[in-house]
């Protein structure tokens, strides 16, 4: 389960009988015990070794007491978060109590030590360091995924860039044409390419400065969602068979916009794309609740499977479903679960086959 399974125990106390007595009564494979007999001592260990799980703090100790110990080891980054016990033949007074717990205790071990008691009570901190670490390795892998991510976000939106530069230098030449000029309709479908292309080349631009920031840096506006999503839903060009409706007037919030225009773009080009109905019905829609708003996206398409429901957040898994001629990369949903989730939501889907599918999502604004 670990890369290293060692979990190593500081022991302070100023008497040798009772640090041998400790180390005997808490051995077991995997442990590591480190014995210091002053408070002095015992800061430096804990200094120069940054994997220390556990400290037993022996409380009445010359010269530095175990409260100063704790207070001092609490008050250093590098030491702030190792879990402390302390070990006291002293009464259990509140106020007495109240004071270790102010200085960092996590915990009391009373003098004469019940074995039992103080087994039981190391091995829970043992498995909540584990815990810690496997939760830590986690989230560092998800920051390095995440990372990744971004650099391949980056690299594609600059990719695109050049290309889409010509072809609106092109649809710039073509409205000069006679041709063009003298039709109405041609006239107003290199109109529409046009912004299009104008608004795709805005929103790499925008893609380009986010990856580049950290969420942090990232500017925070009024957004009309109302407007945007209709923007959304008219540039990505649905087919003259499937319609979009938007469900009451959508809320204007403060937020990072890219975030949200991501998640809704996203929503609504997989249900134009997937939609097999010989009318397609696309519902948007948004309910405001005491923390948050919850946006859905409604489509009457083939439905996604029961077994395929939590699997198609993840990165790279996908849905049985297709579309003719494409196959989905399993990146675009799982871009805008960590999207939602970064604002402090959460994204699900609701869905029968053969009858259509229905995503939420809760937006906290800021």
């Amino acid at each position: 389960m670990h890369n290293d399974p060692q979990f190593t125990i500081l022991l302070v106390d100023d008497r040798e009988e009772n640090l041998i007595a400790l180390e005997e009564m808490l051995e077991e494979p995997g442990r590591v015990f480190l014995k210091a007999a002053s408070g002095n001592e015992a800061l430096k260990l804990a200094l120069k070794n940054e994997d220390i799980g556990l400290i037993l703090l022996d409380v009445q100790m010359p010269d530095m007491d175990g409260f100063e110990v704790a207070r001092l080891l609490k008050s250093n980054p590098k030491t702030k978060n190792i879990s402390i016990i302390f070990v006291t033949a002293i009464n259990k007074e509140e106020q007495y109590v109240m004071k270790g717990f102010d200085e960092g205790a996590v915990d009391y071990l009373q003098k004469p030590l019940d074995i039992n008691v103080a087994v039981a009570k190391v091995k829970v901190f043992e498995r909540l360091y584990f815990y810690q670490r496997e939760l830590k390795g986690a989230l560092q892998e998800v920051s390095k995924i995440n990372k990744q991510l971004e650099q391949f976000v980056y690299v594609v939106a600059h990719d695109l860039k050049s290309p889409l530069a010509g072809i609106i230098g092109m649809l710039s030449i073509m409205n000069e044409e006679k041709q063009i000029a003298d039709s109405p309709q041609l006239k107003e479908y290199v109109d529409l390419i046009s912004s299009a292309a104008n608004h795709l080349s805005e929103m790499i631009t925008s893609i380009l400065a986010h990856s580049k920031q950290t969420i942090d840096q990232q500017s925070v506006e009024r957004v009309d969602v109302d407007e945007m999503v209709r923007q959304i839903s008219h540039l990505l060009f649905p087919p003259s068979n499937v319609s979009i409706a938007i469900n009451g007037k959508l809320p204007t919030v403060r937020t990072r916009r890219l975030k949200l225009q991501q998640v809704f773009q996203n929503l609504i080009s997989n249900a134009i794309k997937y939609n097999d109905k010989v009318q397609g019905v696309i519902e948007i829609g948004c309910r405001e609740n005491s923390d948050c708003y919850e946006f859905y996206v409604k489509d009457n398409g083939p439905g996604i499977p029961k077994e395929d429901q939590e699997k198609i957040f993840k990165l790279f898994q996908t849905s049985a479903n297709k579309t003719n001629g494409d196959s989905s990369t399993g990146v675009g949903l799982n871009i805008i679960k960590m999207n939602v989730e970064e604002q402090g939501g959460r994204i699900w889907v609701e869905s029968t086959p053969g009858e259509g599918s229905s995503f939420y999502f809760s937006w906290n604004g800021i």
